[in-house]
């Protein structure tokens, strides 16, 4: 069973996957805080050029099998067209309604 983004309990963390799912660029960085940082399976990398690659070039879709630690922590079947389909867990760090950094990696 998936839970729907809208039931999400984050604001940010809501915006960012509505973001993403929708393949709206602009609203994923409107949900970003400037110099928001990100990692990969544990690896810091190039919050750009990584969800260019990862999401946006590939369009990227998740669908949220779980939540846990006040809406900032998610495990998802996550989609693209450059690796198919694999399950995800996504970590989030928010502050001031905006994510400052966030991690994930296979599940």
């Amino acid at each position: 069973m998936t839970i729907p983004v809208d039931k999400l309990s984050d604001p940010a963390v809501r915006a960012f996957v509505s973001a993403l799912n929708a393949n709206d660029q602009a609203a994923f960085q409107a949900a970003l805080a400037p110099g928001a940082t990100m990692s990969d399976d544990g690896s810091d990398r190039d919050l750009a050029e990584w969800t260019e690659k990862e999401i946006f070039a590939s369009r990227g879709h998740m669908e949220i099998e779980s939540v846990k630690e006040d809406g900032h922590a998610l495990v998802a079947r996550f989609r693209n067209d450059t690796w198919g389909e694999m399950r995800t867990r996504w970590r989030f760090v928010v502050e001031n309604g905006k994510i400052i950094r966030f991690e994930t990696g296979q599940a």
